[in-house]
């Protein structure tokens, strides 16, 4: 028993968090993402806006660590008037609901201080933009005859080069992408996850979208360079916030932003390449 705990302890140690909790919570949300697509669309909304207004207020208590005071109620209203337009209106709803909530969010954060006015409205726009706007493509991709299947495709593929970047950089990585922002990050992990994301957009959209393994691997490619990246943007604003997580929220992972940051850079992908193949293909 000694022997497991501190084989246990020494792959915690390794891989930098608990890996038990984490794959428990993972399982879970697994869970309540698929449970409520498939059981009913609207329940799937509520989640992702749910999920979107934690991520408002992790951002914006990082951002008071900083010294950028923004109020939680004005961003998580502004979030959900764009996140109500995107459900009702589609791509029409988001594009116009961004256009007019934008504004009107800077006009408020003015009325209610002029100090550091630019530093306030620019970082309150970030979090609209990055939450919101990105996040949108979550819902544009549910709310749709195939939604079940898109979600599917966008979480399996986001797991495929997760997961299998992760293990391979905790086996074997030894190169470091960046590691001024994100010490962990391997090119030996980047190459494990690239091997998966192909092979697994390759089998799912073949399998779900009927195209063919080449457009299927090339959009699991895709999948490689926007999951990074939106890992590597999160890192960086944790970073430059001297914050190692955003919360604590989810056991082995940290904040609801440490496990939505690659959806959030990846969804819009996947959103405009399932466009491409429904005009083209």
């Amino acid at each position: 028993m000694a022997d497991l705990h501190a084989i246990n302890d020494a792959i915690n140690k390794r891989a930098g968090r608990k890996l038990l909790p984490s794959i428990l919570v993972s399982l879970f949300l697994l869970a309540l993402i698929f449970g409520s697509i498939n059981t009913e669309p609207l329940l799937f909304f509520a989640l992702i806006w749910a999920v979107i207004m934690l991520g408002v207020r992790e951002i914006a208590h990082a951002y008071r660590t900083g010294g950028i005071e923004l109020p939680d109620y004005v961003l998580m209203t502004a979030a959900t008037v764009l996140l109500v337009a995107t459900w009702n209106g589609n791509t029409e709803g988001l594009a116009v609901s961004a256009g007019l909530t934008i504004p009107v969010l800077m006009i408020t954060l003015l009325l209610i201080s002029q100090k550091d006015f630019i530093k306030r409205s620019t970082s309150a726009v970030f979090i609209i933009f990055y939450l919101s706007l990105l996040g949108g493509f979550i819902l544009l991709l549910a709310n749709h005859p195939d939604g079940a299947k898109r979600i599917f495709a966008l979480v399996a593929l986001i797991a495929c080069n997760d997961t299998f970047a992760y293990f391979v950089g905790v086996l074997i990585g030894k190169h470091k992408i960046a590691p001024s922002i994100s010490p962990k990050k391997s090119w030996e992990g980047l190459i494990g996850g690239a091997i998966a994301a192909i092979i697994g957009g390759a089998f799912i959209f073949h399998s779900l979208f009927e195209t063919t393994w080449v457009v299927g691997a090339a959009i699991g490619l895709m999948t490689v360079v926007t999951a990074t990246c939106g890992d590597l943007i999160e890192s960086a604003i944790k970073r430059d916030l001297a914050i190692k997580d955003m919360s604590n929220l989810l056991p082995g992972h940290g904040g609801i932003m440490d496990r939505l940051d690659s959806a959030l850079f990846t969804a819009p992908a996947v959103w405009f390449a399932l466009e491409l193949i429904a005009r083209y293909l």
